[in-house]
């Protein structure tokens, strides 16, 4: 076989193609680019009659093609119908990340769908699954981002989807790409996949592990009693089982009910649910601070444990380490100053099967997912010796970092299988690397 010839594109970021592909905007090989309607949570039905999609699902729900929507909804609520069909492409006109901006997916099932507002339905006369995979690939993104700014949402329109340029083979290539790159991205995703499934395992087993410590402390010989907490069981004889407020400085208090400005070093910073990671704080999005008056009585303090009141992080519990700087925080978390323990035993117990089953005994007893300061304050906690408290934490420290590390080690083979997969996509949408015939 002849090698293939190529020639500039006349595209930066594309760079060379063979001879026989043709750089165009998206818009010339298109049949039509039209908006979706807006569908509020309000108008999705478990019982719907009409599939659809909404625009954050495209993030949150899909990867790159679906067969079935998750939502449905009910036509005659909604004041314009916009159907999407098979082979048709989605692209999310709205976003959080300026990188992720206009992530599109594909739809190859067989009911005609209802698509909700801030979604770009693309109906192409090219191979749909190969321009999927162009659309999602390096070099289209860039343009995606090109220009974005990195504001709280990010808007990408149907006429910037249009003007993308789009390297294009004729069409037997691209069906020869599609089928390669479908095989070769599914190969990519079960190995990831397994590292994910590895990953839950070690996270239930360090659960395990902090659940053993902070209930049966470290002697496997010491003589046991019942803890009187059927969640809890029992705990050794030495032990106490105390309510939070029983060990705090002072009640329980709510964060500050004020908007943040832009972050400033010189300002406490402003700790919101969405700042707070497992282990840290995130550094991944945009800061906010509050001035010196509003935060004044929300500064926290070295070893203050934050816990999520409501949302989709409920439950959820933080301790402050004074590295993170000076941190005001927010009205959706509630602070626990310890003064009657260790404050990291605490919040190791906060981490453990216990902690989650007393959570899921008050979400049973509320209508909504919501913890106010009022259950938090009489939750029940196993409370050793203050000695015990350190040694069992110290240990803790220990045996999750080593877990910790091994939890690092997958994410890390992910985020490489990711990297990848956009190279091996980006290679062939390009033309760089040919599939043999």
């Amino acid at each position: 076989m002849a090698a293939t010839k190529y020639k500039d594109s006349g595209i930066p970021w594309i760079g060379l193609i063979p001879e026989d592909w043709e750089v165009k905007r998206l818009k010339h090989i298109a049949n039509k680019i039209t908006k979706g309607n807006g569908i509020t949570k309000e108008e999705v039905f478990a019982d719907g009659e009409t599939p659809c999609v909404r625009y954050g699902e495209i993030y949150s729900k899909y990867e790159n093609s679906f067969s079935q929507c998750f939502s449905r909804t009910r036509k005659e609520n909604l004041s314009a119908l916009h159907f999407f069909h098979y082979g048709d492409i989605l692209c999310a006109g709205t976003g959080e990340l300026v990188e992720e901006i206009g992530k599109s997916i594909i739809y190859l099932g067989n009911e005609n769908c209802l698509a909700g507002g801030d979604i770009i339905i693309l109906s192409p006369n090219q191979n749909p699954i190969f321009l999927n995979f162009a659309l999602n690939s390096k070099y289209v993104q860039s343009q995606k981002s090109c220009g974005k700014a990195k504001l709280k949402v990010v808007h990408i329109s149907a006429s910037d989807i249009g003007n993308l340029l789009i390297a294009l083979p004729p069409l037997p290539t691209q069906q020869r790409i599609a089928d390669f790159l479908d095989r070769k991205c599914a190969e990519i995703d079960e190995l990831a996949a397994l590292q994910e499934t590895m990953i839950a395992e070690l996270k239930r087993y360090k659960q395990s592990v902090i659940t053993e410590a902070v209930t049966k402390g470290l002697d496997p010989d010491v003589p046991m009693k019942d803890s009187g907490v059927e969640w809890i069981g029992e705990v050794p004889e030495g032990w106490e089982v105390c309510r939070l407020k029983d060990i705090l400085k002072r009640p329980l208090q709510y964060g500050a009910n004020e908007s943040g400005i832009p972050y400033n070093e010189e300002l406490p910073r402003y700790v919101r649910i969405t700042d707070i990671l497992e282990n840290s704080l995130r550094e991944d999005l945009i800061k906010q601070s509050l001035s010196e008056e509003q935060a004044a009585g929300y500064i926290l303090e070295d070893n203050d444990i934050l816990f999520a009141r409501s949302g989709g992080t409920v439950g959820k519990a933080f301790i402050y380490k004074q590295k993170y700087g000076r941190c005001a925080f927010a009205g959706y978390l509630i602070k626990a100053a310890i003064e009657k323990g260790d404050a990291q035993f605490i919040y190791y117990y906060t981490q453990s099967h216990c902690y989650e089953e007393w959570k899921r005994r008050i979400f049973i007893q509320a209508t909504i997912q919501n913890i106010g300061a009022d259950r938090y304050s009489i939750m029940e906690l196993p409370i050793p010796p203050l000695t015990e408290q350190q040694a069992i934490a110290d240990y803790l420290d220990e045996k999750c970092s080593e877990i910790d590390e091994l939890i690092a080690i997958k994410q890390q083979k992910i985020e490489q299988l990711k990297e990848y997969k956009k190279s091996v996509i980006f290679e062939y949408v390009t033309g760089k690397k040919e599939v043999k015939e």
